[in-house]
């Protein structure tokens, strides 16, 4: 059986998906076209066109896309009564004169949809009143049809498993935090303390490369594509949300990969402003240009962005002596590469080339792709505030060659690079002085030994 293509690859260079709808100019039933491209529509007419009937079923990215975007109109609960309810209409489920001909056409269209929302967007159904509508479609499909019962057990099966795994996750990010905080005091009040340091603990930057990237990957793997919505929503005050899901915050994966980038740099700072010897520093700071280099080489640029930013820092730039004892020519080879000027030119063809490679790779090592994240978030929020429009006849801003093709685009190529499995061993002693040594923050790291 061939391998489902990734989203990225449905999208051509302008993020327009051009095989989803046909050549059409005008007003078709809410839908307005022109130039055969998809202008706008009512919200509903776009929620039905996400409903499978007997003839029609929704493209896998059109799914995505919309499931991305409706996040800007209406909470995630809402669509899915909407189209649970449009789904029992389609089916006619409720009727006794049940056509079983008419059930089997368009019961795998919509095990379809349900499985690509809850494969894809599977936070969504923390909250209750989500996973209570999906439980209640879900069996009527398999009560209408006993041969998609198994079916219907498995998503069911596999979404279950995919939400167990996400609360172990955060409470060992909970434990990690407490731990850091905690030597965090020790080491303000006695800096000297600490007894080792991180080329002690690895002297190989290639392996601390690694552990890096390990450390990357899993934390992109759990964040949810909606997330980078979600953090844009602006909640009216007036809104109150009657999801069952509460209070719980809906981008903490996404805000626990920022800190993990920050703590990064000021990790990196620690390091190289702890040593009393200027000999010392001048090693760790050398130690940790390698390290970037050997971040870029395999494809993890978010630590390589993390590691110039912590050796940017005013604590350690203004080490001037240091500086003058480390050869600093290819520490500016990789500034250049993440030189900002032009929107990040150099970065921007960087990532192209390393896309284009991680397509036509055969190993895990050579599909690595690990963005500078804020920048991606930075794009993601050009094109979701594009999208947030609406028109003056109350419909959605649908341009499909633009800003919702172009958000599903930034964020489906995310979940594409995310999948890639780590191909490096896990060294736990180095993971652990990476995720738990203290560092100073900009409170505290002008009062290192400098």
């Amino acid at each position: 059986m061939p391998q489902t293509p990734p989203f990225a690859a449905m999208f051509d260079s302008s993020g327009y998906n051009r095989n989803l709808y046909q050549s059409k100019e005008g007003n078709y039933g809410g839908l307005y076209y022109h130039d055969n491209n998809l202008l706008s529509r009512s919200l509903e007419a776009l929620i039905q066109h996400l409903v499978p009937n007997v003839d029609y079923c929704p493209d896998r990215t059109y799914i995505f896309t919309f499931l991305l975007s409706s996040r800007l109109f209406m909470h995630p609960y809402e669509l899915m009564a909407k189209v649970c309810y449009l789904c029992t209409e389609q089916q006619r489920l409720s009727e006794p004169g049940l056509d079983k001909n008419q059930v089997q056409k368009i019961a795998p269209k919509t095990l379809q949809l349900l499985t690509e929302w809850t494969k894809t967007f599977p936070y969504a159904f923390r909250d209750e009143c989500m996973m209570r509508n999906l439980k209640e479609l879900a069996q009527r499909i398999a009560s209408g049809d006993k041969m998609y019962g198994k079916n219907v057990q498995q998503l069911l099966q596999n979404l279950i498993q995919k939400l167990a795994t996400a609360s172990p996750y955060e409470e060992v990010l909970a434990k990690i935090n407490a731990t850091f905080t905690d030597r965090l005091m020790v080491l303000k009040t006695k800096p000297q303390s600490i007894q080792r340091d991180i080329i002690t603990v690895c002297n190989d930057p290639y392996a601390l490369a690694q552990q890096l990237t390990h450390i990357e990957l899993e934390r992109l793997n759990y964040i949810g594509p909606e997330e980078f919505v979600q953090a844009f929503v602006q909640k009216d005050p007036l809104d109150n949300d009657k999801s069952c899901y509460g209070d719980r915050k809906k981008t903490q994966n996404l805000e626990a990969y920022v800190e993990w980038f920050n703590r990064l740099s000021y990790f990196v700072a620690t390091e190289i402003c702890l040593p009393v010897k200027k000999q010392h520093r001048a090693r760790v700071i050398e130690y940790f240009i390698s390290v970037a280099r050997e971040c870029f080489n395999i494809g993890n640029l978010n630590s390589l962005m993390a590691i110039i930013s912590g050796m940017n820092m005013s604590p350690v730039s203004r080490l001037k002596k240091n500086w003058t004892k480390v050869k600093t020519a290819k520490f500016g080879i990789l500034e250049h590469q993440m030189d900002p000027s032009s929107n990040f030119y150099n970065y921007q063809t960087g990532l192209r080339g390393a896309t284009q490679r991680s397509l036509t790779a055969h190993r895990n090592r050579e599909k690595i792709i690990i963005p500078f994240f804020s920048l991606l978030i930075k794009d993601v929020y050009f094109f979701s505030e594009g999208c947030a429009n609406h028109l003056p006849n109350g419909h959605v801003n649908f341009e499909l060659s633009r800003k919702f093709w172009g958000l599903a685009k930034q964020v489906s190529e995310l979940m594409t690079w995310k999948q890639v499995e780590c191909p490096f061993e896990r060294d736990r002693k180095i993971l652990q002085y990476l995720l738990t040594v203290p560092a100073f923050t900009d409170d505290g790291s002008w009062y290192i030994n400098t």
